[in-house]
């Protein structure tokens, strides 16, 4: 049996309230009495069906107010008993008997029974013209079911000009959770995460909900009231298919038949941005990035991090955290699958690392992020060595390495705590750029590139520029116009620590011709090679032409 406050919500279209069917002129006019089930007038009236006829429970689907004078309700107590109950477990919304030549008031057995079935019950004390009922109340629910489609499609035109002006998953999710009030999730077709939107009861992270209410229980039926809507697939042989599926959980106030058709509507949306995003792989890897980004930039605070990295698959408990990012050289233009190609490509060459790992892509900047639980900090340099390896792998893998195209960076951050990923995440995210057009190694340490990252913060100053044409100027002029180039000989100088011997190794030279070199180029710059303050000014420059403007 419903409750007091069971209102039958509509699961076919609008309607109306019995309450509010009752107010309309037409069933007023007939002063109506409500003998039967007064606390269960806001339950939905989807239909109006008038007739005699004792079977007429076969010809209802449930949701309609039933009109009739009472003749086909039977003679006997036996038969009225019968009549109400059937109309009760075909879930009409509310019956109503015009008094007259039938019945001078109803009999007790009618209304006993639809008490106790729950069944709103009213009588009419005047004649009424059921033709004029049903028009009115048919008016109202189409002009009803109208409201609602003008709201379902406010939303679908407020998601599509997100999408037209460069939104996606998240900014749709965020438009249909302001909507209905309520959290609302994207989920792949087997019950993970990919997005999430909107806030919990006072104020709570949309992931907290989602993990306490279906994480541990993806194959379970969500809480009751909640909407569920799949987003279809896309492309060659993928009809009916399911690619994800929009969640709405009514955690804040309950969900109505438009929070449904606008679920709908949005999921029509969010259909061509998955198909956009190609595969589930690129949309969890783009979730994951969407996270150790706010992380890195301090949306997402170090104290609620570990709960919604959880959510996100990764657990790596007590142990430090080692930052990890890589800037491929072709952001941009990526062949084969692309990131989705990547993400997964990377995910198996680091399941073999052996350590918890959460790996997350960001295309518009060309990263890859990524963040491991260490078993001691000790092992970070050969952590560091296997996960660069990893996503060097993936890369090559993913095809998104061109012929031309600058090998990719990786940067390797410290190991700490929270805070520390957080920190280290954006240092080894500028760092990344910074990097580019250095000497190729496996992996960087982000330690040792703050003089990098220093110019190239410092990279539109005009000052940068100045001072690199004053330290190094007159050796870049010369190689314009004379063989053999003298930079060359100076980086490699400077990057031995002055050791002529090393120095001439690497460039295949004899150490007379070497002396030379180094002569020329004092003369050349006017300047001592063996002072200290004149090699730091030179390797500065030539760290800092990569960044400055060239003239």
């Amino acid at each position: 049996m419903d409750s007091a406050t069971d209102s039958r919500p509509d699961t076919h279209g609008a309607g109306i309230t019995v309450q509010r069917a009752l107010e309309l002129p037409g069933l007023r006019s007939g002063l109506p009495e409500i003998v039967a089930g007064a606390d269960r007038l806001s339950r939905t009236v989807r239909w109006v069906h008038a007739g005699e006829v004792p079977n007429i429970a076969s010809l209802l689907k449930g949701g309609e107010l039933l009109l009739t004078t009472g003749y086909g309700l039977g003679t006997r107590p036996a038969e009225q008993r019968a009549f109400v109950r059937t109309l009760a477990e075909r879930g009409i919304a509310a019956l109503v008997v015009e008094l007259g030549p039938r019945f001078s008031r109803l009999p007790a057995a009618l209304v006993d029974t639809a008490r106790a079935a729950g069944l709103p019950l009213v009588q009419l004390h005047r004649e009424v013209p059921f033709v004029t009922v049903t028009e009115e109340i048919h008016t109202e629910i189409v002009n009803g079911h109208y409201a609602l489609l003008q709201r379902a499609e406010e939303v679908h035109r407020r998601c599509t000009e997100a999408l037209l002006g460069g939104g996606g998953v998240p900014q749709v999710l965020g438009i249909l959770a302001g909507f209905s009030g309520n959290p609302v999730f994207l989920e792949t077709a087997d019950g993970r995460l990919l997005y999430a939107a909107g806030e919990g009861p006072e104020g709570a992270d949309p992931l907290q909900v989602w993990e306490g209410l279906r994480g541990p229980h993806k194959n379970a039926p969500p809480p009751a009231g909640s909407v569920l809507v799949d987003v279809p697939g896309g492309g060659p042989g993928t009809a009916g298919s399911v690619r994800a599926r929009l969640v709405l959980l009514p955690v804040r106030s309950p969900l109505s038949p438009v929070h449904r058709i606008a679920a709908e509507r949005a999921a029509g949306v969010l259909a061509v941005v998955l198909m956009q995003a190609r595969q589930e792989e690129e949309l969890a890897a783009r979730g994951r990035g969407d996270f150790l980004t706010d992380l890195a930039e301090g949306r997402v605070r170090a104290e609620d991090a570990p709960a919604q990295a959880r959510v996100l698959g990764f657990k790596p408990g007590g142990s430090p955290l080692l930052p990890v990012v890589m800037r491929v050289g072709d952001p941009l233009s990526p062949a084969g699958g692309g990131w989705a190609v990547l993400a997964r490509a990377v995910s198996e060459e680091l399941a073999a690392v052996g350590v918890p790992v959460l790996l997350g892509v960001r295309p518009v900047e060309g990263r890859v992020l990524v963040l491991l639980g260490l078993r001691s900090e000790s092992e970070r340099a050969a952590v560091a060595d296997r996960v660069a390896a990893a996503l060097r792998t993936g890369v090559e893998r993913a095809g998104m390495r061109r012929p031309g195209t600058p090998p990719p960076v990786v940067v390797v951050g410290v190991a700490g705590g929270w805070a520390a990923a957080s920190a280290g995440l954006r240092h080894a995210a500028e760092t990344a750029t910074a990097a580019q057009g250095l000497t190729d190694r496996p992996w960087y340490d982000a330690r040792r590139l703050d003089i990098d990252l220093l110019l190239w913060r410092l990279r539109d100053h005009p000052d940068l520029a100045a001072f690199v044409d004053r330290a190094i100027g007159p050796l870049r002029d010369h190689d314009r116009r004379s063989k053999p180039p003298l930079l060359p000989t100076l980086e490699t100088y400077l990057a031995h620590a002055g050791r002529k011997a090393e120095t001439a190794r690497e460039l295949h030279l004899n150490r007379q011709t070497l002396y030379n070199r180094l002569a020329r180029i004092g003369e050349l710059l006017g300047t001592d090679l063996d002072d200290p303050q004149t090699v730091l000014a030179l390797s500065l420059a030539l760290r800092a032409r990569r960044h400055a403007p060239q003239p």
